[in-house]
C-alpha cells in the first residue's frame, strides 16, 4: 500500500519513535494521521489528531477503534522496558507482568480491534514495531527482551491469518534508538526518524520484516550461522 492518502493510527505517539511514525506518515502524503496517547495535550503538530488509547484498558481500545474507523494503517509502537539487576532477581517477576501488558498483550488488543476496520477499509497494514532483543537477550533486559520475542512470535503468526483479509504485516526490528527510553545508555543509537522512514517505506515495498540498522542485520544473521554461539554484543555502559 501507499502511504500517500492513507489514514494511520500510531499507538504510544506523544513523544520518541511514536511521534516520528506520526510526522513521516505526514511527509509521505497521509491523508490523516490519529496519534494513540495516554493523556491527549497541545502538540506543535496540529495535523496529528490525538486520540486517548491505554494499551491496557479493553474499554480505551474500543472507543478509540469506534472513532477511527477509517484508518488503513495501524502501527502497534507503545511498549516500556526496565532493567533488570538479574534474572534470578524476584523483581523480574513484577517487570515482566508490567512489560508484557504493554508490549505483547496490548499489542494483540489493539490489533484485535482495528483488524476488522482495516479489512473493510480494503485490507491495509498493520507494522509491529520490535526489536533486535527478540533474537539477542541481554541479562539487563530479560523482561523486555522476552516480550518482544513473544510480539515477534505474534506477528508472524498474525501476517498468515490476515493474508486474506489483504492486510499486510511488517516487522520492524532495531537496535538501541536516541529515545527516553534509552536516555543514559552509553552506545551508537539511531534516530527515530530513520526508523520511522525505513518502516513506512517497507510498508510500500511490501515487507515482512524490516531490519533497519546494521547492528540488528548481524544479529538477525547470526542466528542462521557457525558463528551465533560467538555473537558478542556491545556492552551497555
Amino acid at each position: 500500500m501507499r502511504i500517500k492518502d492513507s489514514v494511520v493510527f500510531v499507538t504510544g505517539a506523544n513523544r520518541g519513535l511514536g511521534l516520528a511514525f506520526a510526522t513521516e506518515a505526514l511527509r509521505l502524503g497521509a491523508k490523516k494521521v490519529y496519534a494513540g496517547v495516554r493523556t491527549p495535550a497541545d502538540t506543535d503538530t496540529p495535523d496529528i489528531i490525538q486520540i486517548k488509547l491505554d494499551v491496557t484498558d479493553s474499554a480505551s481500545i474500543a472507543a478509540a477503534a469506534k472513532r477511527c474507523e477509517d484508518t488503513t494503517l495501524l502501527i502497534n509502537n507503545a511498549g516500556i522496558a526496565r532493567l533488570t539487576n538479574s534474572v534470578l532477581d524476584p523483581q523480574m517477576i513484577t517487570d515482566v507482568r508490567e512489560i508484557f501488558e504493554i508490549n505483547f498483550y496490548g499489542m494483540i488488543a489493539v490489533t484485535q480491534a482495528f483488524a476488522p476496520i482495516l479489512a473493510r477499509n480494503g485490507g491495509g497494514a498493520i507494522v509491529n514495531v520490535l526489536s533486535d532483543s527478540a533474537w539477542f537477550s541481554r541479562p539487563l533486559l530479560a523482561a523486555y527482551s522476552a516480550s518482544k520475542s513473544a510480539a515477534w512470535s505474534f506477528t508472524n503468526a498474525l501476517r498468515i491469518e490476515l493474508k486474506g483479509q489483504k492486510t499486510a504485516v511488517v516487522g520492524v526490528h532495531v537496535s538501541f534508538m536516541d529515545t527516553d527510553m534509552t536516555h543514559g545508555f552509553e552506545m551508537k543509537k539511531i534516530h527515530p526518524n530513520e526508523v520511522a522512514e525505513a518502516g513506512l517505506i517497507g510498508v510500500e515495498t511490501k515487507s515482512d520484516e524490516v531490519l533497519v540498522d546494521d547492528f540488528t542485520k548481524q544479529v538477525k544473521n547470526s542466528l542462521s550461522s557457525k558463528d551465533a554461539v560467538y555473537f558478542n554484543p556491545p556492552e551497555i555502559a
